[in-house]
């Protein structure tokens, strides 16, 4: 399922199989919330950018079309039309995000519908189902995302009720697994280490997630808000009780600098919206840095956003052109900064590999980490 291929200090190059097909990791993910890229970016377009792992959100398609409308259509990899893996997530960090609208126990989380308003109940039980009728590659268990600071009182017993829950769910998914009619009876479930930014919690929640036997192990309930030297501290003390054989996966994470310095830490899998939000609003990454579309001095700029990219729109378009569009408010401005990012991101992750193999992976780290965080001269 899982093989490290090579190592460099504790950056690691592996491969993971899954019921459609392998992931080359270290992987950035891209967020399909609701089985689609914002910005008018298709399942198709994601296989011209180079994207493995489609993430999308257990919370968003339970409420609509439905989880039991979407396995009525096949699946969700049917329903979008992707033949290739994905990743759906618990539920859980939309549960933080409402906070306002819920109530916590031992059973599961109340909470609002964001949409209408209706009072929905999920749980460990409930999030397997839903993942399950939605037929991803991977499920993640439901877990509670604690926000950054909490009182050191609430997060212990929020992430030992997690590891509680995580007992439920490998219970259920194996139950949801066997049954003759699953959509993918090969779905595959990762526990969440929790602990918020106590140390010590952190590392209690990771042997207690280990010891229940997942196919891969993530970190959850960073980048909402810490420090980001505090999220590495973090990373550096969970990593060593993190199984070496099984994937690990940093939830919501993040910049190029994040995810390049994160690797440095052992971490194999990233998502997160942010290049695809950032995209949305002119910001757009290049290895000379970022930059600002919508900037003036762009107005009469002939070139593509990178003269190095190969992604759709620096194939075809000029960045005064794209910044037009985008001044216009036109669909198509979204559509090719998005791709633009995307693509971006899913080159750098190859270009991580590469290093790894090559055992040049702190060069590349002294190279790229701060830069590409910094404008384009």
């Amino acid at each position: 399922m899982f093989k490290v291929l090579k190592t460099d200090g504790k950056a690691r190059r592996g491969h993971f199989e899954c019921a459609h097909g392998p992931v080359q990791t270290p992987v950035f993910m891209n967020v399909g919330t609701q089985g689609a890229i914002k910005g008018a970016v298709s399942a198709h377009d994601l296989k011209q950018i180079g994207c493995q792992v489609e993430l999308s959100n257990t919370y968003h398609l339970h409420l609509r079309p439905t989880d039991t409308a979407v396995r009525q259509l096949g699946g969700l990899h049917k329903f979008m039309d992707w033949d290739g893996p994905i990743l759906t997530d618990s539920g859980g960090f939309q549960v933080f995000s409402l906070s306002g609208l819920r109530k916590i126990t031992e059973e599961g989380v109340t909470f609002a519908s964001h949409i209408d308003g209706r009072r929905i109940f999920m749980g460990p039980e409930q999030s397997m189902q839903i993942q399950s009728n939605l037929g991803s590659d991977i499920a993640m268990a439901f877990d509670e995302c604690v926000e950054n600071p909490a009182p050191y009182e609430y997060v212990k017993a929020s992430c030992e009720r997690t590891v509680r829950w995580l007992e439920r769910c490998k219970r259920e998914h194996d139950r949801l697994n066997a049954l003759p009619d699953t959509v993918n009876p090969g779905q595959m479930l990762f526990g969440i280490n929790q602990g918020g930014t106590y140390p010590d919690l952190r590392v209690w929640s990771m042997i207690e997630t280990a010891k229940i036997e997942c196919d891969g192990y993530a970190i959850g309930g960073l980048a909402v808000g810490e420090p980001t030297q505090t999220m590495y501290d973090i990373i550096d003390a969970v990593e060593p009780h993190m199984p070496k054989d099984k994937p690990r996966y940093l939830m919501g994470v993040g910049t190029p600098s994040n995810i390049i310095e994160a690797v440095a830490r052992g971490v194999d899998f990233f998502d997160c919206v942010m290049p695809a939000r950032n995209a949305r609003h002119g910001k757009l990454f290049t290895w000379q840095g970022t930059i600002n579309i919508k900037n003036e001095k762009y107005k009469l700029d002939e070139r593509p956003i990178s003269p190095v990219c190969q992604c759709p729109a620096c194939r075809s378009f000029s960045r005064a052109y794209i910044r037009h569009l985008l001044s216009a408010g036109e669909m198509l401005a979204l559509r090719l900064c998005v791709l633009h990012n995307l693509y971006f991101y899913n080159e750098l992750m190859a270009h991580i590999r590469r290093a790894i193999e090559e055992n040049r992976y702190d060069q590349f780290r002294a190279q790229y980490s701060q830069r590409l965080g910094e404008p384009a001269v």
